[in-house]
């Protein structure tokens, strides 16, 4: 929870997939600039407090929300959470702030993708962004921020993901749309795009292994694998001020791969 600091007292946030990885650095970030922290996760319930904890001993706020996305009730489930931790902190319920950070992936290439994997990778990754972004516009003052955490497949061929890469590009096409369609609120969306990151999700060949490692650090240009906190000092930023006059568009985060 190093770096620059924004300011973000007095603003409460929402941040999807906040146990592990990238969720849990945007969440220690936006509560240590200030914010009170909502951080949503699907099962893993000791994970979610430990980030809570995290945030709590170094000052900030935070509350766990439990809600596995892609299932029935999905929306309902997270935002009757949310108002119950809001009530429990004696905090006022206006969102001010929604990461949408919770995704799956689908490593299959097109002949490898089965009809299940399809519905369940779009019901998370796209449809349950979709209808929490519509419910959280309900309770977002004007002035609010929305970021998507997309991925670099958006711009690079990912044909061993094709199914997880269109999810992507589907919530590209989306923030583009809504960021037209909520600007005269004040209200910005934006995108930002991770490359390679050293999280769980690629553990099974990236940590630990020194040949992933350098073909990872190969495909970008500043010739390292991204940790966690380069997403999130980009997340925060979008959701200061200081980026009030940025909507509609996408960061970048992938240190320059396949440049």
């Amino acid at each position: 929870m190093s770096g620059e600091s924004t300011d973000l007292r007095g603003k409460t946030a929402l941040v999807t997939g906040a146990s592990r990885g990238i969720g849990r650095a945007v969440a220690e970030r936006l509560a240590a600039d200030g914010a009170l922290v909502a951080v949503n996760y699907a099962r893993d319930e000791v994970a979610a407090k430990e980030v809570v904890a995290a945030i709590t001993e170094a000052g900030g706020r935070a509350f766990a929300v439990k809600a596995e996305l892609g299932t029935d009730g999905d929306v309902e489930s997270l935002f009757t959470a949310f108002d119950a931790g809001l009530r429990e902190l004696g905090a006022e319920p206006p969102l001010d702030i929604l990461v949408n950070n919770a995704g799956i992936g689908a490593k299959a290439t097109i002949e490898e993708v089965t009809p299940d994997l399809y519905d369940q990778v779009f019901a998370v990754n796209t449809r349950a962004l979709f209808f929490i972004t519509r419910e959280a516009l309900t309770r977002m003052p004007d002035g609010g921020r929305i970021i998507n955490v997309t991925s670099g497949v958006t711009r690079i061929a990912f044909p061993e993901g094709i199914s997880y890469a269109m999810t992507k590009g589907a919530v590209d096409t989306f923030t583009l749309a809504l960021a037209k369609h909520v600007g005269p609120r004040g209200i910005t969306v934006n995108n930002v795009a991770p490359g390679f990151i050293d999280t769980d999700v690629n553990a099974d060949w990236l940590r630990g292994n020194p040949e992933g490692q350098a073909y990872a650090a190969s495909r970008a240009a500043v010739a390292r694998v991204g940790v966690p906190h380069d997403i999130s000092g980009a997340v925060t930023f979008l959701a200061s001020d200081a980026a009030s006059f940025i909507t509609g568009t996408i960061i970048d985060a992938t240190g320059g791969a396949d440049l």
